[in-house]
Parts: structure tokens; C-alpha cells; sequence
């Protein structure tokens, strides 16, 4: 019986909300930045005080909100894109090894867990032989999935 750790909600809400903040940024800047000129803008008095009143030539405020918005909007994409990218990542202990994102650890090469900090820190680190023959660690932490008790108590069990 496979026992699956996905990305924690943490993480993958903390992605939502940078993107949040990034459209509501930009388009608050980019209303007073290009909507402001207007007279039916509630924002035309910020488009006077920075423009009119400076002899129709934009200040340093008016141009940070013209050209944020789109750096913002850039941002968020990215997150999106990335958000997107990992938002599916898990850990599996499976019957016969433990695979990660990037890879899979039989149980055999793995030569001992460090659970020492779990209960305290969220953390445990996997000692295992690696492919070459080299020890590595790999550094687990709840931060970044849920469900680790019962994986780590699967590992355990399997490599005892």
C-alpha cells in the first residue's frame, strides 16, 4: 500500500496569494497610471496633482504607475506558470522504494532516517546511497508537504 505526502496547502496557497497580490497591485497602479487621465475617473485629481500641475509632463510617481503594472502582471504569470508546474508534486512510499520529484530511493540504499528534529522542527533527513555509491542526504520538511507522519512512519517500518 503506497502512502502519498502532496504539496502542502501552505505552499501551494502562499503561490495564490503572491499572484493575488501582484494583479491587485497592478491594476490599482495601473488605474491611477493610465485611468487617472480621465475626467470620469475618480483618480483624476492624482493625474492633476502629478501631471497638470508639472507642466504636462509626467512625474516620477505617474511613471512608477505606468510602468509597474506590467513588470507585476509579468510576475504573476510566472507564478501562475510555476504554480502550475508543481502544484501536482507528492511523495510516494511506495512497496518497494520512496520516490520524490526528482527521484527514486529503493529502500534498500537507504541507510538511515534522522527524525530527530520532527516532532519540533517538521523535518527529517533521509541518509541513502545514491546511484554512484555516494552517501546523500535529503531534507524533508512539512513545510513544503502534508502527510509526512504517516510516510515517515512507512520508511521507518520498510527499513527496519
Amino acid at each position: 500500500m503506497a502512502i502519498e505526502a502532496p504539496l502542502s496547502k501552505f505552499k501551494i496557497n502562499g503561490f495564490k496569494l503572491y499572484i493575488a497580490v501582484c494583479l491587485i497591485a497592478g491594476g490599482v497602479l495601473a488605474y491611477d497610471g493610465y485611468l487617472s487621465k480621465y475626467e470620469w475617473s475618480k483618480r483624476h485629481n492624482f493625474y492633476i496633482r502629478h501631471v497638470v500641475e508639472n507642466d504636462g509632463k509626467p512625474d516620477g510617481t505617474m511613471n512608477f504607475n505606468r510602468k509597474v503594472p506590467p513588470i507585476l502582471l509579468v510576475i504573476a504569470i510566472l507564478l501562475g506558470i510555476r504554480w502550475y508546474v508543481i502544484k501536482d508534486k507528492k511523495l510516494v512510499a511506495g512497496e518497494n522504494s520512496f520516490i520524490t520529484p526528482k527521484r527514486e530511493i529503493a529502500y534498500d540504499s537507504i541507510q538511515k532516517i534522522d527524525k530527530t528534529r520532527f516532532d519540533s522542527k517538521g523535518y527529517f533527513v533521509i541518509t541513502y546511497k545514491d546511484y554512484q555509491g555516494v552517501d546523500t542526504d535529503l531534507k524533508i520538511s512539512d513545510r513544503t508537504y502534508d502527510n509526512l507522519g504517516a510516510v515517515l512512519d512507512l520508511l521507518v517500518a520498510k527499513i527496519s
